[in-house]
C-alpha cells in the first residue's frame, strides 16, 4: 500500500557511519534523496552515530513538530534498542522531546520486503544463472554480542528458501562467528555460488574483509570508491563459480522499505497521543 502523503511532517533516518571509510554514508543520502523526491514529507534528514551531523545535533536541524525516526539498519541490535534510544531521548514508540513528537519504527532490515530486494539483486548479478544449479548465501558480520544481530539474516535465508525462488540451498554465514563464510565452497552443494552481503553500505566489510575470506582478493585492498570489486563477476575460485553482489543496503529501492516501516508503524500505533 503506497504511504499517505504527511506534509506536516518530517523523516529522520538514522545510519551508523564511519570515521574511517568515506564511503560508508552515500547510500542513506541517496536513500533520503529518493523520499525527498517524492514530496511525502515537509523534511527528509539524516544523522548518524559515527559520522556528522550527529544524533544529538538531528533534532535542530527539523522544523516539523512530528518525525518519523527509521533506522537504517539491517538488523535490530545494540544500536536500535539502546544507542539510538538514548541518543535521541526515546522512551517508546511516540515520544515527546524538545516539544516534538518524535515516532520510532523498525530497522529496515527486518522488514518482510527484504526479502524481494534480496532476490531482485541475486538475480541481477547471476542473470541466466539456474537457481537449481546454485547455492545463494547472505552474509553478515556476526556477533556474540547481540543474537539479533544474526537473527534478521537468518529469518532472511529461511524466507527465500520457502519462497519457490529454486535455489538449491539457501544458506546464512557470517565474518565472525560460524558458519563462516571463509567456508563457502565448503557450504555449498552446488557448482554455482552468489554471495550478497547483507549490509546497508559498501563499506569496509563488503569491498575489503569478505572479499579476502571469499578468496577473491589475496589481502584487504583500499576503499569502495577505489574499486571495482563487484565488477568482475564470475569468479572462478575452489572448483566453483562465484558471483559476488555489492552491499543489500545500496538497492535503491531500500527507500520503499523505509516508506513500509513507516506504514508498519501507523497500522500498530494507530494513535500519535502521548500520554
Amino acid at each position: 500500500m503506497p504511504i499517505a502523503s504527511k506534509p506536516h511532517s518530517a523523516l529522520l533516518i538514522v545510519g551508523h557511519g564511519s570515521t574511517e571509510n568515506p564511503d560508508s554514508s552515500a547510500p542513506y543520502f541517496e536513500h533520503a534523496d529518493a523520499i525527498r523526491r517524492r514530496a511525502l514529507f515537509a523534511e527528509v534528514h539524516c544523522c548518524f552515530w559515527k559520522e556528522e551531523p550527529s544524533m544529538r545535533e538531528a533534532l535542530y536541524m527539523i522544523d516539523s513538530d512530528e518525525v518519523y525516526v527509521v533506522p537504517d539498519f539491517i538488523s535490530e541490535g545494540y544500536f536500535t534498542q539502546d544507542v539510538i534510544p538514548r541518543e535521541l531521548e526515546l522512551t517508546g514508540p511516540s515520544t515527546r522531546v524538545r516539544g516534538k513528537t518524535l515516532h520510532y519504527c523498525l530497522p529496515v532490515g527486518v522488514h518482510p520486503s527484504m526479502t524481494g530486494l534480496i532476490l531482485r539483486r541475486a538475480k541481477e548479478v547471476a542473470a541466466g544463472v539456474d537457481p537449481a544449479q546454485t547455492t545463494l548465501i547472505i552474509t553478515g558480520h556476526g556477533t556474540g554480542l547481540n543474537l539479533n544481530s544474526t537473527k534478521a539474516i537468518r529469518d532472511q535465508a529461511e524466507l527465500i528458501a520457502a519462497s519457490g525462488a529454486g535455489y538449491a540451498a539457501v544458506l546464512d554465514a557470517y565474518m565472525e562467528e560460524p558458519p563462516f563464510i571463509a567456508h563457502w565452497d565448503q557450504m555449498a552443494p552446488t557448482p554455482n555460488v552468489i554471495v550478497v552481503p547483507f549490509f546497508i553500505s559498501d563499506g569496509l566489510h563488503s569491498y575489503q574483509d569478505i572479499p579476502v575470506l571469499l578468496g577473491i582478493e589475496n589481502e584487504v585492498g583500499a576503499a569502495a570508491s577505489q574499486r571495482d570489486v563487484f565488477r568482475h563477476n564470475p569468479h572462478h575460485l575452489r572448483g566453483k563459480t562465484l558471483f559476488y553482489s555489492s552491499a543489500i543496503g545500496t538497492e535503491r529501492l531500500l527507500a520503499d522499505v523505509i516508506l513500509d516501516q513507516i506504514c508498519d508503524f501507523d497500522k500498530i500505533h494507530k494513535t500519535h497521543e502521548i500520554k
